[in-house]
């Protein structure tokens, strides 16, 4: 299948179609003794991740395990549906976000709050899992993979309060989710994704210098793709995370309202990624919808608000 990438260690990035883009959410599954799908991608993705895990050979009763980095819908927002057409597949997440993968009445109902109209377009509906299906990590925990290969998580918040990083021991890949940022394969930019409510600077950079401190041979984005150059990718996210927080301050002390300090940070960091430029539309409207100024600002001032509340 053309949305079906090799990656060498069994592993397989899949393009889960978001939205019906190519090339902004990925989805992979390690395909070992334990077959486990990393990231399961929006509900209306769930088809095309199936498609390609049958491409793959992986039947209904073949998938060990799913496991998501955190349960934002663009990462978890398949999980009920793949759990319903995986039924022996047990379904990890951190203990945080276990509840509203359970029920995820109120997830959902922030999510219209957030999106809008569009929720239905970008997400779909998140379908509920039967709780007893459901595993929980903790600050660390494993996933076996068979064969003596394991999926070891590490709670890395700062994105999210749930998120964790997932380190293969074979391969030395580790999963980042949201926690490095949004990675643009096609221009090499980087950028932060900061959005409400759970956003905190120190912790963020905490997590990124987690990663570090783990070793990996590889970084899997799941926006997007694989990098080999961890060093410089994770001082890069760091970088990002500063800048972003620094200049969403000066607005903050100077009292701005949100959409002035959107427009502001939005045009002193666009010539930061070549994703921006003219000719690159597509790529800046996606790059936009998975890290969009609004949601990285809003992010950032909710933090502030919460942590320097007489800044202005």
């Amino acid at each position: 299948m053309d949305n079906v990438t090799p990656l060498g260690g069994d592993v397989y990035e899949i393009d889960t179609r978001m939205a019906g883009y190519s090339g902004i959410t990925a989805g992979y599954l390690i395909l070992g003794d334990r077959p486990c799908l990393v990231e399961t991608g929006t509900s209306t993705s769930a088809p095309v991740v199936r498609d390609a895990l049958t491409s793959l050979g992986v039947g209904p009763n073949d998938l060990a395990t799913v496991v998501v980095t955190h349960i934002h819908l663009d990462h978890a927002g398949g999980v009920g549906d793949i759990a319903g057409h995986y039924p022996s597949a047990e379904i990890v997440v951190h203990e945080k976000g276990a509840r509203h993968l359970a029920d995820p009445s109120r997830l959902m109902a922030s999510a219209r709050m957030v999106w809008g109209d569009q929720l239905d377009r970008l997400f779909g509906r998140l379908a509920p899992t039967d709780a007893a299906r459901i595993r929980t990590l903790g600050d660390t925990g494993s996933i076996d993979l068979g064969g003596g290969r394991t999926l070891s998580g590490h709670h890395s918040p700062g994105h999210a309060k749930h998120h964790v990083g997932l380190l293969d021991s074979f391969t030395g890949d580790l999963y980042v989710g949201d926690a490095a940022g949004v990675y643009l394969p096609e221009t090499g930019d980087l950028r932060p994704a900061t959005p409400p409510p759970d956003f905190d600077l120190q912790t963020a950079l905490n997590s990124v210098a987690l990663f570090g401190e783990l070793g990996p041979q590889r970084l899997l984005f799941s926006h997007y793709g694989p990098v080999t150059d961890v060093a410089a990718t994770l001082e890069r996210s760091a970088e990002e995370l500063r800048i972003w927080v620094d200049l969403t301050t000066q607005a903050h002390t100077a009292g701005m309202d949100l959409d002035h300090a959107v427009a502001m940070v939005r045009d002193r960091t666009r010539e930061r990624y070549a994703a921006l430029s003219a000719e690159n539309e597509e790529t800046a409207e996606r790059f936009e919808l998975l890290s969009g100024a609004p949601s990285n600002v809003a992010g950032i001032m909710h933090w502030l608000e919460r942590t320097h509340p007489d800044a202005t």
